[in-house]
């Protein structure tokens, strides 16, 4: 199974490099299949530069430029739209994501789930340097996202996370421009009925750099990307659900729903998916 790596990039020249790196190295280390695809997202500073001495260096990479307007949304998008992998993970340029993490998503992968979502606040998951005030507002905004779907999963707001070619086939269209991507593609996930493990993961804050998450832009980004899902799941009667489209010759297929292909382990404090498709 390949993997692809897709890697949205704004003005990350002083990121970037050690981060592709790290993961070029780790990947191949294990004998994993990959790319790595950096998608440029109109940067004003050498990060185009940077993307094209590493397409030039390492076999694995190579590299797109997102046309304007800018986000981090469209460049996952852009990326989404042109990698090559059976499977694909998206990684922030920041080095803010660990590679050994990537490296235990994909092995959850290979054993049958459709997607694979990180934790950084379950037992194994940790932070460094996290911003109180981002912590607070990241604690609560997860938080509702649990109430008002009723999941065990304590960390959509993530970037970090792993999927099949079909989950993205499968949560079309995407919609987001900007940071709620983080939460639009694990709640379609999760509302169409895919299976997925949650593994913890560690997260470490950027040592250069500007973060690109404007908070006070993004609140009512946010709300309305994860309403509109909630709307879907409660009023679509199913439309959208992998059971409606996976057989084209329109016999039954048994899908397992979310609520019962995920369960909370509250022994260990993990979320473990019960329901993982044959490989």
């Amino acid at each position: 199974m390949k993997l692809s790596c897709v890697i949205p990039a704004h003005n990350e020249e002083g990121c970037l490099r050690p981060t592709v790196e790290k993961i070029a190295q780790t990947l191949l280390r294990e004998g994993i299949p990959h790319e790595i695809l950096i998608v440029d997202d109109n940067s004003s500073d050498n990060t185009l530069s940077v993307c094209m001495q590493l397409a030039a260096e390492l076999p694995s990479v190579r590299y797109v430029s997102n046309q304007p307007p800018n986000g981090f949304g469209l460049a996952v998008r852009c990326g989404l739209e042109r990698y090559t992998g059976d499977a694909v993970a998206i990684i922030m340029a920041d080095g803010s994501d660990d590679a050994e993490d990537l490296v235990a998503g994909y092995r959850k992968l290979q054993e049958g789930y459709d997607a694979v979502f990180g934790s950084r606040f379950t037992r194994g998951g940790s932070t460094v340097d996290y911003p109180v005030h981002k912590l607070i507002l990241n604690r609560l905004a997860n938080w509702f996202i649990r109430a008002i779907f009723r999941i065990p999963y304590n960390d959509a707001t993530n970037a970090f996370k792993l999927y099949r070619r079909e989950v993205i086939e499968g949560i079309q269209p995407i919609l987001s421009h900007h940071f709620n991507l983080t939460v639009e593609l694990p709640l379609k996930t999760i509302t169409r009925g895919f299976t997925y493990a949650v593994i913890p993961m560690r997260w470490y804050n950027r040592k250069s750099g500007v973060s690109k998450l404007k908070i006070k832009e993004m609140g009512s980004r946010y709300l309305f990307i994860i309403l509109y899902i909630w709307l879907e799941k409660h009023l679509s009667r199913g439309d959208y659900h992998r059971a409606s489209w996976q057989r084209p010759d329109g016999g039954a297929e048994t899908v397992r729903s979310q609520e019962n292909s995920v369960r909370e382990d509250s022994s260990n404090g993990l979320t473990n998916a019960a329901g993982a498709k044959s490989k």
